[in-house]
């Protein structure tokens, strides 16, 4: 599927829209740095009509709270069949999965990876996810990775516009 085709898309949060590290406190709370590039580029997105969800194998209240911040719905937490997150997220919208992206990093990200029409993933990425996306990114996760992939749709969409010069 081309990249101007998509119209939602779902973002695995660790080693995505983190750099998959994490840090605890002395008290055991979890901390996870993201990136203000990344935050704009899921502003953008929103403001161009393209539905963005998280669907994360962690259960962190962090998730609740970046999907809180950008007013994200539908998002999946603890999520150990993305793919079925991803099925969940497209029907959400009323869309086809031939109109949803997915952006992952590792193996556990596969099923998804496969069943979107669209994907891509960061440069830090596990090989085997490299090989079966439609986009790698030049940036790695956590470092504006997420802001290149809508950069990317935007300019897909915008290039094929009727509007747009030929």
């Amino acid at each position: 599927m081309p990249a101007e085709s998509v119209r939602a898309l779902a973002l695995d949060v660790d080693g995505v829209l983190t750099d998959g590290g994490v840090w605890w406190g002395p008290g055991g709370e979890e901390w996870k740095r993201f990136h203000f590039a990344d935050i704009m580029g899921v502003s953008l997105a929103s403001k161009a009509g393209i539905a963005v969800t998280l669907i994360s194998g962690e259960d962190s209240p962090l998730v609740d709270r970046f999907a809180a911040k950008m007013s994200l719905t539908g998002i999946a937490k603890g999520c150990k069949d993305k793919a079925a997150a991803l099925g969940d997220f497209a029907a959400l919208h009323g869309l086809g999965l031939d109109q949803v992206g997915f952006m992952g990093d590792d193996i556990n990200d596969l099923g998804a990876i496969s069943l979107a029409g669209w994907s891509a993933a960061p440069a830090n990425a596990h090989p085997s996810v490299k090989a079966r996306v439609h986009l790698v990114t030049d940036r790695s996760g956590g470092n504006g990775a997420v802001r290149e992939v809508i950069d990317h749709l935007l300019a897909a969409r915008a290039a094929t516009s009727p509007s747009s010069p030929s």
